[in-house]
């Protein structure tokens, strides 16, 4: 299952999965990008169903989980990419969006994967990839709820790692740093200074798609911080 599937690293997700005939459940906002998506992966041989919603809201983790209950479907390998990001001071912005930033970026990832990791335990295998970020490393004024959620989603991902892997679970969390998808005009970001360089995000997809299942897990940070910048990830990064 990957969510937020509709654009960017999330698609290219996707069709690395697809390259594997993995069944796909995509999830994301943008219903006509899925159908489309479910329909490439169809046409080049694989099995993809789209479910459109916004994770957002209180009931969407109960939602996928009736969808795939509808398909007779457990969840294998489940890809946590779905998120967003507003720029402005915290003061400015309003508090209901913010908190959205949370729910989306955090509390959905953090659910999803809390009612995926039973069965992955009774099943002893299966994997959970997480889309994190290098902003997650540092503090972002003008960005600080973003930056706290991806915080928040690495600090969870290695403690998760250290439990999954008793019971055959892989969990990698994924850092990328600046990528071209829809994120930068929709958060507003792209004229930020830590979001100028910019790579493809099948550049970013790439590095990730061999995490979950492989029996490693870890950090995969596409980027390297500065000198002077706060240092990345700590042991967790070892299995990378």
């Amino acid at each position: 299952m990957v969510t937020g599937a509709s654009s960017g690293i999330g698609t290219e997700l996707a069709r690395a999965a697809a390259h594997d005939q993995q069944p796909l459940l995509l999830t994301g906002r943008d219903a006509a990008a899925l159908a489309a998506l479910a329909q490439e992966v169809g046409a080049a041989g694989g099995e993809a169903h789209a479910l459109a919603l916004d994770l957002s809201r209180p009931d969407a983790v109960a939602a996928i989980g009736a969808a795939l209950r509808d398909l007779g479907w457990i969840c294998d390998v489940l890809v946590n990419n779905a998120g967003f990001g507003l720029v402005g001071a915290a003061a400015d912005l309003g508090a209901e969006d913010q908190l959205r930033i949370l729910d989306v970026n955090l509390r959905a990832a953090v659910a999803l994967a809390l009612a995926a990791l039973p069965g992955m335990r009774t099943r002893r295998r299966g994997g959970i990839l997480n889309v994190g970020s290098i902003a997650g490393f540092f503090p972002g004024p003008g960005m600080a709820l973003y930056y706290a959620s991806k915080a928040g989603l690495g600090s969870f991902s290695e403690a998760l790692w250290a439990e999954a892997r008793l019971y055959g679970v892989t969990v990698t969390l994924l850092c990328p740093g600046p990528v071209r998808t829809p994120f930068l005009e929709r958060s507003g970001a792209r004229n930020a200074r830590i979001f100028k360089c910019r790579r493809k995000p099948r550049q970013r997809a790439s590095a990730a798609a061999a995490g979950p299942g492989s029996g490693a897990g870890g950090v995969w940070s596409s980027q390297t911080p500065r000198a002077g910048s706060s240092p990345a990830p700590r042991r967790f990064s070892r299995a990378a």
